[in-house]
């Protein structure tokens, strides 16, 4: 199961990135819970959360382009400097008083700019970091500390809320980006492909990565199946402050308690994954992700329990990490050396660039029909996925 943790490099990443995506996890539900307080409206933090990520679709063809032809390490240390910054300052102008809505608006658009090229740059690095027989494990893995944060960040958020208010979870956030440096600065001996040759100018190589990707039709299916999923599964993440405030009446320790039932979820599911010794059968577990998640959207749309919707939000988690875990290992597996930072860029295009569009619909929809009717009609469009694609992703 732990296979990829037999390697320095990819140790060393492994603690790092699990130190600072806690922080990044604190992050996020502060800062959901400082535009819910500032604003007391559904619609921006669908806003907020479409102007942080939108940049990773726009950008994302550029960024896949730029990672084929770039140093992978080098370029994970300065996006990951980067977002240290633009922590630290939200966290001073939360600190001082003087952060206004606004102020999210442009570092969540400058956070965005960093993820489009950082994302991509990760999920190539990790492949880098262990032997190819155990890119699979190591991938789960990753995926595992992702959610595992997801645990302990949200829940240690809405403790930090209450005592130091959401200026302590930013500088946190900062803080943590040092534990992930010091990883990247220690590794050594990361094994890289040459850059391809250039076919072109940028545009004619962004066309070419576009044409491998969807003219392989297992890569096209996953990535059909990503779309859905980002702009109607994903968005209930987005609404949990709603359901936090509006629905169970639980303030910032309910976010941060429903939250970790999320990662709690989607690390077991992370563990499941990693289980597995090789990438067959990712595509049944995409089918069976999907049709999951929907039967926990179901579930948070009917609930008025804390507890019981708890319950839900892990199994949102359980079979999300399925899908979006799923399918990079597929991708990965699927990419020769050549396309592979521009087919991990769709992915991250599709997986976080898309979902701030569903977003902000689902934002609007929660404010004119109800938070409940919203998330109601997104379990259904996922199941109407799991069933309609279901059999063509399991060939994969």
């Amino acid at each position: 199961m732990f296979s990829a943790l037999s390697h320095r490099n990819f140790r060393y990443f492994f603690l790092g990135q699990f130190v600072s995506l806690i922080g990044s996890w604190m992050q996020v539900t502060a800062q959901a819970w400082l535009v819910y307080r500032l604003t007391k409206d559904p619609l921006m933090l669908g806003l907020v959360a479409m102007v942080g990520q939108l940049p990773v679709l726009v950008l994302g063809f550029y960024a896949g382009f730029a990672v084929d032809h770039a140093d992978h390490l080098r370029l994970v240390k300065r996006t990951q400097f980067l977002a240290m910054a633009q922590a630290a300052l939200l966290a001073l102008l939360t600190w001082g008083g003087h952060i206004q809505v606004w102020h999210v608006f442009a570092l969540s658009l400058g956070l965005g700019v960093v993820n489009a090229f950082d994302m991509p740059a990760r999920q190539v690095l990790i492949g880098e970091l262990v032997p190819v027989d155990h890119r699979h494990n190591a991938i789960a893995l990753n995926s595992t500390i992702v959610n595992a944060s997801r645990i302990v960040g949200p829940a240690l958020a809405g403790v930090a809320i209450a005592s130091a208010g959401e200026a302590g979870c930013f500088a946190l956030n900062a803080l943590s980006y040092v534990a992930v440096l010091f990883a990247l600065k220690a590794m050594h001996g990361v094994r890289q492909p040459p850059p391809p040759e250039p076919r072109g100018g940028p545009w004619q190589e962004i066309g070419d990565g576009m044409a491998y990707a969807f003219g392989h039709e297992p890569i096209r299916l996953v990535l059909m199946a990503l779309t859905v999923v980002g702009l109607v599964g994903l968005p209930v993440y987005t609404l949990m402050p709603v359901f936090a405030e509006d629905v169970l009446h639980s303030g910032a320790k309910g976010l941060g308690i429903l939250s970790s039932f999320s990662g709690v979820g989607a690390m077991i599911g992370a563990l499941a994954l990693a289980r597995r010794r090789g990438a067959a059968g990712v595509g049944a577990a995409m089918v069976s992700g999907t049709a999951g998640m929907a039967v926990g959207l179901a579930g948070m749309a009917w609930s008025t329990h804390f507890w019981l919707s708890c319950f839900f939000m892990a199994l949102i988690g359980w079979y999300a990490i399925q899908v979006l875990a799923g399918s990079n290992t597929a991708l990965q597996e699927l990419s020769d050396d050549r396309h592979r930072g521009r087919v991990m860029s769709f992915y991250s295009m599709l997986f976080i660039g898309l979902s701030p569009l569903g977003s902000f619909v689902a934002g609007g929809l929660a404010s004119r029909i109800g938070v409940a009717k919203t998330v109601a009609g997104m379990a259904l469009c996922l199941a109407a996925l799991a069933a309609g694609y279901g059999r063509r992703l399991r060939l994969i």
